[in-house]
């Protein structure tokens, strides 16, 4: 009897065993399968780093990593799936460093009192797609409500929907009032947004919170904005002492930090705390631009969706007082950007996707050339420095041996026609193809 239940014991066990491996077996097919190995021939692709084209060109994917970047139509032996893009261009996997993927561009105002953070993060699910159809395969989201943006990105990350790879900053920082709280309600409605503190300690304390629940990047709000309820677009909100703290203690934990300003001292103090971009820099002037090169900041400005706040903005639900601050803003915003080129401020690409609808993306392109950008600037705007400045630059950024098979394909040259950038054909990301419309 004995015997029996030790034979039967034995069985049972080596079952278990037999279904694990079967188990580690199956998932490491599927996964093999997901990441196919390419042949990609296109009339060109372009170095970002030097402008140069290399044409035409064949571009081999082994796995997820770009395995050969070769000069002509040429055969390579092996068992690859072989795509040809007759009349196109290879660029790099785009990079928007300031988008709202949990934000509907149709909910801004009071309709926003009516959002949760579970119905932003099913927002989130349709807008990631749309971003990724665009040629974005990275993106940094600053600022959501109630880590939805942390949650997407490990839904995308599992596989369970697809979307651009988040560099996610969960809640973003503010001082009670600001333009990063909830100042729709009255007192009698009190609300106050998850990202709100105040004074050197509860600031540090909040970027505790915020890396404790997985953001990858630290977003604040150093000035008041063109969105926000009862904040003047261009007055600082924190104060030296406090963004001081913010970014000593990001920095310490190893994280980037992106400081929002439109006003000229907010810039200025942000510059000085050691952020590492500052978004919107709508009221610049010359010391502010003389800091941003001493400490190598990055601009992020945001200088087309001016375009969607003034023509669709009301019916988006967008308060008269905020329509009356982007009459302001929007035009200061774009003689700044202006400026900030000549003068060789390191640029990233930033939207702000979101307050106009994701997707579209892309149409900043030309207005980054038509505010003062050559169409190479504008391209390593959104390749090569956003991956320098997230410190992925290894691996990202650029069509390179040995980075990973992030890459789009677009119809025509962009260093002659930018506004291609807005209709890309082929998307590839970590290896697997998420946009085919050849």
């Amino acid at each position: 009897m004995c015997e029996n239940k030790k034979h039967l014991k034995q069985q049972g066990l080596l079952m278990k065993l037999t279904s694990i491996a079967l188990s580690i077996f199956a998932f490491t097919a599927s996964m093999s399968a997901l990441a196919e190995d390419l042949i990609i021939h296109a009339d060109a692709a372009l170095d970002v780093k030097t402008g140069k084209l290399i044409k035409p060109v064949t571009l081999v994917v082994d796995d997820n990593k770009i395995s050969e970047i070769k000069r002509g139509h040429s055969k390579v032996s092996g068992d690859y799936k072989v795509i040809e893009l007759p009349g196109h261009t290879l660029l790099p996997g785009l990079f928007d460093m300031h988008v709202h993927l949990t934000s509907d561009s149709q909910v801004h105002g009071y309709k926003r009192l009516q959002r949760t953070s579970q119905r932003a993060a099913i927002t989130g699910v349709r807008n990631a797609k749309r971003t990724l159809e665009a040629g974005f395969t990275s993106v940094r989201n600053l600022g959501a409500v109630g880590y939805s943006d942390i949650a997407l990105k490990q839904a995308i990350y599992d596989g369970d929907v697809p979307g651009p790879r988040i560099f996610a900053s969960g809640p973003s920082l503010g001082v009670t009032g600001g333009h990063c709280d909830n100042n729709l309600l009255t007192h009698e409605h009190a609300v106050t947004a998850k990202g709100v503190a105040d004074g050197p300690w509860a600031v540090r304390a909040k970027v505790r919170e915020n890396i404790k629940f997985g953001a990858d990047v630290i977003k604040y709000c150093a000035t008041g904005g063109v969105l926000s309820k009862g904040t003047k677009v261009g007055a600082q909100q924190y104060t030296q002492e406090e963004m001081d703290a913010i970014v000593s203690e990001a920095h310490l934990r190893g994280l980037t930090v992106a400081a929002h300003a439109h006003g000229t001292e907010g810039i200025k103090s942000a510059i000085k705390a050691g952020v590492d971009s500052v978004e919107h820099v709508s009221f610049l002037d010359d010391e502010a631009i003389m800091l941003a090169k001493k400490h190598g900041t990055y601009f992020s400005m945001d200088i087309y969706n001016t375009e969607y706040i003034l023509g669709e903005g009301e019916k988006a639900g967008i308060l008269e007082e905020s329509l009356n601050k982007e009459r302001v803003v929007g035009a200061r915003q774009r003689a700044s950007f202006g400026k900030a080129v000549k003068a060789g401020v390191k640029m990233v690409f930033g939207s702000d996707a979101g307050v106009y609808p994701h997707g579209d993306n892309g149409k900043q392109f030309s207005r980054m050339v038509k505010f003062g950008m050559t169409e190479l600037q504008a391209l390593q705007a959104a390749t090569i420095t956003p991956a320098t400045l997230l410190k992925q630059d290894q691996k990202l950024g650029s069509l390179e041996v040995g980075k990973y098979a992030d890459f789009i394909a677009v119809k025509g040259n962009p260093l002659e026609n930018i506004s291609v950038m807005e209709q890309v054909s082929f998307v590839v990301k970590d290896g697997e193809i998420e946009v085919d419309k050849r």
